[in-house]
């Protein structure tokens, strides 16, 4: 695993190849990695809980997920993935183009469909859990496609589209709202994401409160309060917060000193760094690099 792979906000990294855009791999929280962090791309994401418990945000919105549920996350939208308490979880990221269902100029599955997925005019059930009456039909889908993606019979590509269109159909047939869990405009959306996209730039550096007012054309108070209202913590809580997870990337998968990865991550304290450190994870840097190893 790159240091890189769950790190970024707006996450770059090439999940699916261009000539069949679609893949599954597997996770844990926290055996893998303690937390994914709030990021996007452009991408629809299909988290499968597998096994354990955890949390799982989309736009936000913040759900306890546990076997059995699946979670859909449409392309650009804001996502994260954590550790609950001390619970464990693995699951499977299915990741693939929307683009992938479409037919061609013509196609009217993809004009009223496909690409009002991907433009955010047409939303979908976030969390699928076994309590919903057609749950069995979506997870039969999943299971199909998982199926096929370890088998890879001749053709398999064609039945995973056929099964990825089913489970859309289901869950656009279903669909009792638009988006009625949102809890964040377009507007504001996208100034998390110029928020998010400037801390995943700059973490290393000072960054205050009145350059990142600024940024969003916010005074400063009112910064500080569109934060917290959509965030949950205050601006300095949450960069710390950011850069203690890039610092777990580098203890896991660098031999860089504890001094050496608090100054790479934005602490020019040293015992500031170990002391937050200890605080998010009850346990030293160093110990955590041995947990890891182990």
């Amino acid at each position: 695993m790159q240091i890189k792979e769950y790190q970024n906000y707006h996450e770059t990294q090439k999940h699916t190849s261009s000539d069949f855009p679609f893949n599954i791999y597997p996770c844990a929280i926290p055996r893998d990695f303690i937390q994914v962090s709030l990021h996007w791309h452009n991408e629809m994401e299909l988290v499968v809980i597998k096994k354990g418990t955890g949390l799982v945000s989309v736009n936000l919105h913040t759900k306890t997920v546990s076997s059995g549920d699946i979670v859909c996350i449409l392309p650009g939208q804001l996502h994260s993935i954590e550790q609950k308490e001390q619970e464990q979880m693995e699951y499977e990221n299915i990741l693939l183009q929307p683009s992938m269902l479409v037919f061609g100029e013509q196609d009217l599955c993809a004009s009223r469909y496909i690409h009002p997925l991907i433009s955010g005019k047409l939303s979908l059930e976030r969390f699928i859990t076994p309590e919903l009456i057609w749950y069995p039909e979506a997870a039969h889908c999943i299971y199909e496609i998982d199926q096929l993606s370890a088998q890879r019979p001749e053709g398999y590509q064609l039945a995973i589209k056929g099964f990825l269109l089913q489970f859309l159909f289901i869950l656009i047939t279903n669909q009792k709202s638009r988006d009625s869990v949102s809890k964040i405009s377009a507007d504001s959306l996208q100034k998390l994401k110029i928020i998010l996209g400037y801390v995943e730039t700059h973490y290393s550096e000072c960054i205050t409160i009145d350059q990142m007012a600024a940024l969003t054309y916010y005074s400063k108070s009112h910064f500080m309060k569109f934060f917290k209202q959509h965030m949950g913590m205050g601006f300095t809580e949450y960069l710390n917060t950011y850069r203690l997870t890039i610092a777990c990337r580098l203890l896991d998968f660098t031999e860089d000193t504890v001094l050496d990865i608090a100054a790479q991550v934005g602490f020019d304290n040293p015992s500031y760094f170990n002391r937050l450190f200890k605080r998010k994870y009850q346990m030293t840097p160093k110990n955590y690099r041995l947990r890891y190893k182990s």
